[in-house]
Order: structure tokens, then sequence, then C-alpha cells
């Protein structure tokens, strides 16, 4: 079981009882603090962020994960969860699979709401399972893209499917730019001043892809685990992992022996010239890879799945992120 997976039984409890008290990290629901404004609630703080930036003080953003101990994939939703849902204004999720427990919690009760789903959004759905609820009718049209067809590179790796999209910049604009167009039909009075701030933000994740594009081109790395899976792709890395060390550490199961013996071989021969690590997840096997990589003086990148504590926003998060890499890469 990962670190994170072993708090989650704890902070799920914590969240059930002080959940309709705390809002995103970006905006704290104390009493008056959000008079008129929009309320929003996201599945992650990923999300959260990049409505709060797009709304700015018009809106009152909770995350339902808001905590780097919380886990998408297995989090199990509460009462206080689906009370919050329903008196949202707009709601949006990860989708792809990412956080199905969301995807429950949308029903009769939150028909009226705005729904963002960025997995379709992101054009990037070939072959992938999809849950059953899906954005709101029309926004999947409004992306413009259709599912882009499976490719694998030399190490089996399937570019086409993968969840993680808010690391892919061209879906987070995306995402950006349709919660402005949903917060301007919610208020339309604050119409112009939504597409000002998505329009800036996406000026923002233009600097952020220039920082990091191609500057990897020709290197290999190892993930301990794909989140960072379009970064990589944006920086022209090729990610050598063994498929099966990857699906061990997704599954949190035991790391078969010699996909174990092939990461270490690859980084004791310094065959790759960084190690990006999820630091949100740990376990016995991936803690040995970034010490053995450490030891080897191969650079470790630091990654993680959600906003850890005292990040305020996506792009200040982002630009931690994309400079640990480049800067690993030697770039």
């Amino acid at each position: 079981m990962t670190v994170r997976n072993a708090l989650l039984g704890a902070a799920a409890a914590a969240t059930a009882v002080v959940l309709t008290a705390c809002g995103a990290q970006d905006t704290p629901a104390t009493p008056g603090a959000a008079d008129g404004a929009i309320k929003v609630v996201a599945s992650t703080n990923v999300w959260g962020s990049v409505v709060k930036a797009v709304g700015g003080d018009d809106v009152q953003v909770t995350s339902i994960i808001n905590d780097p101990s919380g886990d998408p994939h297995s989090y199990e939703s509460k009462p206080a969860d689906l009370a919050l849902v329903r008196d949202a204004k707009l709601v949006i999720f990860n989708g792809g699979g990412y956080d199905d427990f969301f995807a429950t919690l949308l029903g009769p009760g939150t028909e009226s709401a705005k729904k963002i789903e960025a997995f379709p959004i992101s054009g990037k759905a070939s072959g992938h399972d999809e849950p059953e609820t899906s954005a709101e009718p029309g926004h999947e049209g409004e992306a413009g893209h259709e599912g882009e067809a499976g490719h694998e590179d030399e190490a089996g790796h399937d570019h086409a499917v993968n969840e993680h999209v808010w690391y892919d910049f061209a879906t987070v604009r995306k995402v950006a730019d349709q919660a402005a167009a949903d917060l301007g039909a919610i208020a339309p009075d604050k119409k112009a001043a939504f597409e000002a701030n998505a329009k800036d933000f996406g000026a923002r994740l233009t600097e952020l892809e220039d920082r990091v594009e191609g500057k990897g081109a020709g290197r290999k790395v190892l993930a301990t685990e794909p989140v960072a899976h379009y970064l990589l792709d944006t920086a022209g890395v090729e990610d050598v992992t063994p498929e099966s060390f990857t699906e061990a550490v997704e599954n949190e199961s035991d790391i078969p022996a010699a996909a174990l013996a092939d990461v270490t071989r690859l980084v004791d021969e310094k065959q790759v010239v960084a190690l990006v690590n999820n630091a949100q997840t740990e376990n016995p096997a991936t803690k040995q890879v970034v010490e053995r990589a450490k030891t080897a003086g191969v650079p470790v990148a630091e990654v993680t799945e959600t906003l850890p504590e005292g990040v305020t926003g996506y792009l200040d998060w982002m630009m931690k992120q994309v400079d640990s890499l480049v800067g690993a890469l030697g770039a």
C-alpha cells in the first residue's frame, strides 16, 4: 500500500466532519467571505485551482480532495460531498477513470449545474473506457478534437491513453476557456472579466510550455509512476520505464523482480539522465529506486498529483515542477 493510500482513511474521516467548513486552498469558506460568489465544487484542488484562476474573487471553490494524502482513485464519496455538489453552480472533475467517485455524485439533483469533465475535453480518450457520466452535453464538441489514435513508444507506453491530463498544457487551456464560458453564462455581467482572466491564464501556460518544450529531446528518463506523462512528452524525453514496473506501482502490487532489476540497471549504468518521482506515492520499491538514483548521481525531478501544502495555485505549482524537470535534465 502506498503512503498516500495508507493515510487516506484518516484524511477521509476528517473530511466528512469538516468539509462543509473548508473550501479549496485558494478560497477558504469563511462566513461572509463569498457573498454573491459563484459556488464551484471540484474533485481535486488541481482543477479547483484552474477555475479559481479564471473566476478570481467571483467564485468560491471547494475541492473535495484538497489533501496531499488523498487519492482520487480510491476515494469514497460522503454525504457531505453530495450536499456540496447539489449546492454548486459549476462542478469540475477529471474523468477518464481518475476520479470516478465524483461521477457518482452527479444525478437529478445536479442537473442545473454546469459541468466540466477534463478528460473528454482533452481529445485523448481513444481506446479509454469512459465512465457513463460525462460532461455537460455539448462540451465535448466544443473541444473540437476527436480521440487521438493510439501509438506506443519503444517501451510500450500508449501515448494516447493517460488520464493525468492536467499535465497537458493544451488541455488545461481548453478547460480554462470552458470555465470562462460557463461562469460567464452563470454571471453574464462578469463574462468579460472571466474571459480576460482565462486569456491571461492561457498566456502564462504558453510561457510554461516554452520553458520546457524540447528540453529533453533525445534523452531517456525513468518514472516511478506515469503521472507527468504529458509533461515528459512536451519535454521530448523518452520514458524507458519497464511497463511491468509501471503497472505494479499503479495497481499497488509487488513489482516483479525482473522489472526492478531492469530499473536498477538503468540507474546504475546511467542509461537515463533523470528519474521522475511522484512524491505523493511511495512504497519500498520506489523509495529504493529514488535512493539508488541519488547514490548513482542521477538527478531526481519531483512531481505530484495534486497541489501540495503551501502552493496557492496551478501556475505556481506547475512552474516548480517544470523547473525541477528542466533542472534534472540539465537543460
